[in-house]
């Protein structure tokens, strides 16, 4: 039997409401959530965005609270503006007929309309965790009545570093307080900070068949590095496309990315943590009213976007995690439209695309890029198609007057037509279709590193996660517990483990010895390093050469064929969200 809201027990009017926003049938989050914060009880749901998690916390939360009481009683954090005025917003049109008074504060606003909209009397805030910290030492926020707090999108909160934060927040509000939190991944961080801040939570999984969009058509080209941008724009040429996000890995890359797009005709703008505020807020605007043909993204600063009709969603460099996957094709194929949601890999990054499926378990299409001649027709078809429209207005009056002229002057009518066609189709000398080189699995540039047992070298992600290389080959695989080379003849230790003397450069042929500008000090370990340069660089982690970490600095040696590559990224790389710089030693 279906669940109704009006099955959930919850405050007549906000069953109203609900059904005033034209729902009735609660999502299978809402369901299993719903009656266990009514009940009192502390939550962790493991949910993606667009599974109606703001209403599974925000319809328990407007019926449990005191509304008008002039307090602060319920309290959202969440990662970013964004999110923070999305939630604001549900949670206001959810409890309008109650007359709840709800404030989202973040930061870039000024502090004294927020200040005095807390002296006024809120029942429920909204916010990023910066702002509400900046709000309680200020003593303009008080927490002391709190009954409900919900932490959103808890993950994304981590990744950027608030985490000391939410437990200052935390531990502001009553011990009895009910808490629920939502991520869409449950990191070990996070599992520590519901075991410290939850009470006997109750946990509630989207299972994977939920998490994957069954409007969204999945498939993927296989393609070369390089030639990534050839084959996007084909696809802006050839697909019926009318907003698109693209991911890209990084906040440089996004740049590049929508420079090349724009460049090509194909108006795109950059959404990534480089934008402030307001900016960020009209490049939206631009998207929402189609100004913006394309949106070039981070993860990151795409959190929380909740924007209707993205036809398109293209991983132009494949996540690590799986679940951000599942994140980032959940923004198309919505409210039952169908979307396509395309991926561009390299043939050493076929194995993520197999752990994908695995996770999701749903098979990604392998399909074939239009070719030059799709391409040329496609052209030709449109042209066609935009006479067509103009011949029908039959609005060409001054322009069937040149041509009346040209005609008495002795030129034939065809011929004419045929140099009209010529000058309306000069522009496609502006935008040559990108030639794309076929892919050869054996190709050394692109093909899958083995190691001895036969499996691909899966050379990692960035933010310390491991190189499944470990840390590289023989000649770097030997550490003490402090992360040191325990090679001695190499480096002479002071008894405190710091350097008196190093060689700027390395005794094994054939590698170059690069200088980092952190170390021990910094919490630097080795796998870090190889894990963020083989990321960054593109290059496999098993082939860097021996590390040794200094107090304020790390020695790392790299094969010389790839030393150009690793520097060339000198201002990408990051260890524990501080900006690394590489150089020669």
């Amino acid at each position: 039997m279906t669940t109704q809201f009006t099955d959930l027990n919850l405050h007549p009017q906000l069953v109203q409401a609900v059904s005033d926003l034209g729902y009735e049938t609660p999502t299978p989050i809402q369901a299993d959530i719903i009656p266990l914060m009514l009940d009192g009880q502390d939550v962790i749901g493991q949910a993606q965005t667009g599974t109606g998690k703001t209403a599974a916390f925000a319809l328990p939360m407007l019926n449990n609270i005191t509304l008008g009481s002039g307090k602060v009683q319920g309290l959202v954090l969440a990662p970013t503006r964004e999110l923070a005025m999305q939630v604001a917003k549900a949670v206001h049109e959810y409890g309008k007929l109650l007359n709840v008074r709800v404030l989202s504060i973040y930061g870039g606003q000024p502090y004294g309309r927020q200040i005095s909209r807390l002296r006024k009397g809120v029942d429920i805030v909204v916010g990023t965790p910066g702002r509400m910290l900046d709000l309680i030492k200020r003593g303009s926020l008080d927490l002391s009545h709190v009954k409900v707090v919900v932490l959103d999108e808890a993950d994304e909160m981590l990744s950027m570093g608030f985490v000391d934060d939410i437990e200052t927040i935390l531990d502001e509000t009553p011990e009895d307080r009910q808490t629920t939190l939502f991520s869409a991944t449950m990191p070990t961080p996070i599992r520590r900070l519901a075991n410290k801040y939850l009470n006997d939570p109750q946990s509630v999984t989207i299972k994977r068949e939920h998490m994957t969009v069954s409007t969204t058509k999945q498939q993927y080209y296989l393609v070369r590095q390089s030639d990534k941008i050839a084959a996007l724009t084909r696809l802006f040429e050839y697909e019926d496309i009318t907003r698109a996000l693209v991911f890209a890995r990084t906040r440089v890359s996004t740049g590049e990315l929508a420079n090349e797009l724009s460049g090509r005709g194909f108006s795109a703008e950059v959404l990534n943590g480089d934008l402030s505020q307001d900016a960020r807020e009209r490049v939206l605007g631009r998207f929402r009213r189609d100004q913006v043909k394309v949106l070039v993204a981070t993860d990151v600063a795409a959190r929380g976007l909740d924007i209707d009709d993205i036809s398109h969603v293209f991983n132009f460099d494949l996540p690590q995690d799986s679940e951000v996957y599942v994140h980032r094709i959940g923004r198309t194929g919505r409210a039952g439209k169908t979307g396509i949601a395309v991926s561009f890999i390299t043939p050493k990054e076929q194995w993520q695309l197999r752990k994908i499926e695995k996770y999701t378990r749903h098979s990604i299409e392998k399909a074939t890029l239009p070719s030059v001649e799709d391409i040329q027709a496609q052209r030709e078809n449109k042209l066609v198609e935009d006479m067509m429209v103009w011949l029908r207005r039959d609005r060409c009056h001054r322009e069937k007057e040149i041509v009346t002229r040209l005609v008495a002057e002795g030129n034939d009518p065809i011929e004419i037509a045929a140099a009209a066609l010529k000058l309306a189709r000069s522009e496609e000398k502006q935008r040559p279709i990108p030639q794309i080189r076929d892919v050869r699995m054996n190709d050394s540039r692109d093909r899958s590193y083995k190691n001895k047992n036969g499996r691909n070298d899966r050379h990692g992600g960035h933010r310390g996660q491991r190189s499944s290389g470990g840390y590289g080959n023989k000649r770097n695989n030997s550490y003490n517990k402090n992360g040191s080379d325990n090679r001695g003849s190499r480096y002479n230790n002071n008894a405190n483990g710091g350097q008196r003397s190093y060689n700027k450069s390395s005794h094994e042929e054939g590698m170059v010895r690069l200088q980092l500008n952190v170390g021990k000090e910094h919490g630097i370990r080795p796998n870090d390093i190889v894990g963020s340069i083989a990321y960054h660089a593109d290059i496999p982690g098993r082939v860097i050469g021996a590390i040794r970490i200094e107090s304020q600095q790390t020695m790392v040696d790299v094969p010389e064929k790839f030393v150009g590559q690793v520097l060339d990224q000198s201002d990408s790389y990051q260890i524990h969200k501080k900006s690394v710089h590489i150089e020669r030693a």
